[in-house]
């Protein structure tokens, strides 16, 4: 029997479906997908079925020393044991074993694994391929010539492996014990993790600290034939057109000259055309940037090309390769999407006379620049998600093979009382490339065409005062770039990078701003030991890993060094350690801390309730029991926006997409104090019986619902929306004898008719119902297959599987897509 083993299910299925001609059928061993036909056998792992870690003595944290972690034995053992178990009994019958991993350094430490599974059972011959899309003629290609595993690439893998184990565990443990924050609310450290987090915060520093400066620009409009474009006053600074004019009285002594100008003169006129060159192929850090513009995060953008690849749509996403290899032919690649979707485009570039693909300055060995394979998806079958990413990536590729756009560019100066007004106009002529490619701006600036000497109409001479603006923060695609430059991870990383920055709660919103948590964290490391957060460091380590892989450093080498680094950190750290501690606790607590407590002058912070609920209690108990309740739904974070009347800072409810900010907590509970219930009709559950009524009703903690006047022993409630004015109409419902209520705004929106609360109540009920997969926020057709492959069939079984399983197992789901859904199906 020959055995193949990839490195996901779908991967297997895929292979399996190419290679036998659509013949292959598929069995269960051990809830593992196999695929076979003839005497082949196609098996798919989950990513790493065997992990590492610190022998079982060293797992309680408060019974270890951290430092001790620092020489402290590696282990591995199976983390997927049934896909082990399956691999093993695989092997047994196996008389040929090819691995097809994905070709990088983590595929192939993956593939080094299965080989080790594999030589425990056999010693038959085990083989290697390699490929960069999953499409038949690739994949026959690779099978046709296949070669060893490189096992260096999978130890420079495995070395990452061990260095970020150590690293992470030993600080995360150091610091989370120094500060007391156990449990889920432990202090996640990383050898990565944290010089990533210390550029966000220092970009959020230099935020804080911008002093901003006052500046005028004059504007005005000129008129020519009826024409109207606008033109800006600008003057000579040392040989340098400047258009900020610094100084109050200056400006507006330009702007009353331009103003009582009863017209300008033309004073130059200056025409010439420009070429913008196509962009060059995408790079996995240009495809997360250009994914970004879309609105996908870095994480979501690298699943949907992964699963595209996976599918056969798209080459490997991992590649810093941005010149296409010689035996890609790009007329036959366009020619694959003429009579689809992108016909005209296709078409278009193939009547060029010249079809030359562009190159960027890196070429490497391993896998091509991303690009489309020529495969056409289902636009419904993968989703619009994917089909954006698909499109995007076409799009692309076509922008590299097609012409240069062409721009004509006009630049007019007139003359007004003596000062300078400047207008430049820009019209495309020759669209080349943003023909096919709309993402990268082509906007035009027109400017009618004027003479030298001629005399302009003035009107609507504007002065406008502003300011200089902070350094903008980094968006995701800006930020992996930046980790680029600085050494730090990798192509098939960084994104991974963030995501837990993310997870972890250092980092909130898009672009990324560190939470107070995160500051504290690189404040201690800064003071303390500066090696955790120093960029030199881990760039250093990444460098010795890229030499593992060329042969050039030994993995105990790299290791051995990676462990006197960390040797020499706990030095710093163990004399600091409760100053560190006490410097993280107070920074925590200043995160939580809303203002004065109204009864005793302690500070009110927000904190956890044994069952998990928050609310904002008072720092002074038990001597000062002073509580006020916060909505049920989402984790509460306190921002910096204070409330005028009780000097609390305003807190903002995190829910997914259902965030909302709560404001002041005092505010909200003086409201429902001072609201009197609005009796609307009788409480269908207990009105017969108790004369009990139901009430619009407003809870201190904001929410408002139509609930019974006789709760709590009714109670019986109806939930209504938390903003806008509820208007009782005199509308009445015919089956539940209830008013109609409407929602009103503050603006000219028209009102939202709710109808019937009772009504209104069950619509909800029957939209929310899931009673499939695919009646779930982001699960598709293709989605919802390969949910069922891993035994993921209905709605109810997400609620019994392990997130992070899931998502090594399916790909283009994460382990916080999971989450989500299960969170929907608990609401």
């Amino acid at each position: 029997m020959e055995l193949i083993v990839t490195e996901k299910d779908n991967a297997a299925r895929r292979i399996a479906e190419i290679l036998s001609g659509d013949t292959a059928n598929a069995e269960r061993r051990n809830g593992v997908n196999v695929y076979g036909w003839g005497g082949t056998r196609v098996v798919g792992l989950s990513g790493h079925v065997v992990g590492v870690d610190f022998p079982p003595e060293y797992s309680e944290w408060r019974d270890v020393e951290p430092v001790e972690l620092v020489d402290a034995e590696i282990v591995k053992s199976p983390t997927q044991e049934n896909i082990v178990r399956t691999l093993r009994q695989l092997a047994r019958d196996a008389e040929d074993v090819v691995i097809a991993t994905d070709y990088d350094r983590e595929g192939e430490l993956i593939g080094k694994e299965a080989y080790e599974l594999v030589r425990d059972e056999t010693d038959a011959p085990v083989s290697r391929v390699r490929f960069s899309s999953i499409t038949e003629r690739e994949v026959k290609n690779a099978f046709d010539d296949p070669d060893e595993i490189d096992f260096d690439l999978a130890a420079a893998g495995e070395a990452r492996q061990i260095v970020d184990l150590v690293w992470g565990a030993a600080l995360t443990r150091f610091l989370s014990l120094s500060a007391r924050q156990l449990g889920q609310d432990f202090i996640s450290v990383g050898r990565v993790q944290s010089p990533t987090l210390k550029l966000i915060v220092d970009r959020e520093r230099e935020i804080e600290a911008f002093d901003p400066e006052d500046y005028w620009e004059i504007f005005a409009d000129l008129g020519s034939d009826g024409e109207a474009f606008e033109a800006q006053y600008f003057y000579d600074d040392d040989g340098k057109e400047a258009e900020r004019v610094w100084d109050e009285a200056a400006a507006e002594s330009a702007f009353e000259a331009i103003s009582s100008a009863s017209d300008a003169t033309v004073t130059s006129v200056r025409k010439r055309t420009r070429t913008d060159d196509p962009p060059e192929p995408f790079n996995t850090t240009a495809f997360i940037s250009a994914a970004g513009s879309l609105g996908y995060s870095a994480q979501r953008a690298m699943s949907l090309a992964e699963e595209l690849y996976t599918a056969g749509y798209i080459t490997y996403p991992r590649t810093d390769n941005t010149v296409y290899p010689e035996d890609l032919d790009p007329e036959e690649l366009l020619e694959e999407y003429v009579g689809t979707t992108f016909d005209d485009e296709a078409t278009s570039l193939l009547d060029q006379d010249d079809i030359s693909p562009t190159e960027g300055d890196e070429e490497t060995t391993d896998h091509p620049p991303i690009h489309p394979t020529g495969e056409f998806p289902n636009r419904n079958e993968i989703g619009e998600d994917a089909w954006d990413v698909f499109e995007l990536v076409v799009r692309r590729f076509f922008a590299t093979v097609a012409a240069p756009a062409t721009w004509a560019h006009l630049r007019v100066v007139a003359d007004a009382n003596d000062h300078s007004l400047k207008a430049n106009g820009k019209r495309l002529i020759e669209p080349g490339y943003h023909a096919v490619y709309p993402y990268s701006s082509a906007s035009e600036n027109f400017v009618p065409p004027v003479e030298e000497g001629e005399t302009l109409a003035i009107d609507d001479v504007e002065l406008e005062a502003k300011q200089t603006q902070p350094p903008r923060r980094y968006g995701q695609s800006r930020l992996i770039q930046q980790m680029e430059d600085m050494g730090l991870g990798t192509k098939s990383t960084r994104h991974n990078t963030i995501e837990k920055l993310y997870d972890r709660g250092y980092i909130e919103e898009d672009p990324p701003r560190p939470t107070g948590l995160a500051k504290a964290v690189v404040e201690a490391a800064e003071k303390f030991a500066d090696h955790v957060v120093s960029d030199d460091m881990t760039a250093q380590l990444e460098q010795d890993m890229t030499a593992i892989a060329e042969g050039n450093a030994s993995l105990d080498e790299v290791t051995e060094e990676s462990r006197e680094m960390l040797e020499q950190v706990f030095q710093e750290l163990i004399e600091s350690r409760e100053a560190i501690g006490d410097h993280i606790q107070e920074s925590l607590k200043a995160d939580k801390t809303l203002g004065p407590c109204p009864k005793c002058g302690e500070d009110l912070l927000v904190r956890r309730a044994r069952r998990g609920s928050y609310f904002v209690g008072c720092d002074g108990y038990p001597e000062c029991e002073y509580t006020l309740p916060l909505p049920s739904n989402g984790e509460p974070l306190v921002i910096d926006e204070t409330c005028e009347d009780h000097d609390l800072r305003h807190v903002k409810m995190l829910a997914g997409r259902d965030t909302f900010v709560h404001g002041c907590p005092l505010c909200e509970a003086e409201r429902a104090d001072e609201a009197e219930d609005e009796v609307i009709g009788v409480c269908p559950d207990c009105g017969a019986e108790h004369d009990g009524e139901l009430a619009i009703k407003r809870l201190r903690n904001g929410n408002r619902l139509v609930g019974c006047t006789r709760y709590p022993d009714c109670e019986y409630s109806l939930p209504l929306p938390r903003n806008g004015n509820i208007v009782v109409t005199d509308e009445r419902c015919a089956d539940h004898d209830l008013p109609e209520i409407e929602i009103h705004d503050d603006g000219d929106d028209e009102p939202w008719e709710l109808g019937c609360p009772i009504c209104n109540f069950k619509e909800y009920q029957a939209r929310q119902r899931v009673d499939d997969l695919e009646d779930l926020n982001g699960i598709g057709g293709a989605t919802a297959e390969k949910l069922n492959d891993v035994g993921v069939a209905e709605p109810t079984d997400l609620n019994e599987i392990d997130p992070d399983e899931v998502a090594a197992e399916v790909q283009g789901v994460s382990a916080d897509q999971v989450r989500e859904w299960q969170a929907e199906l608990a609401d």
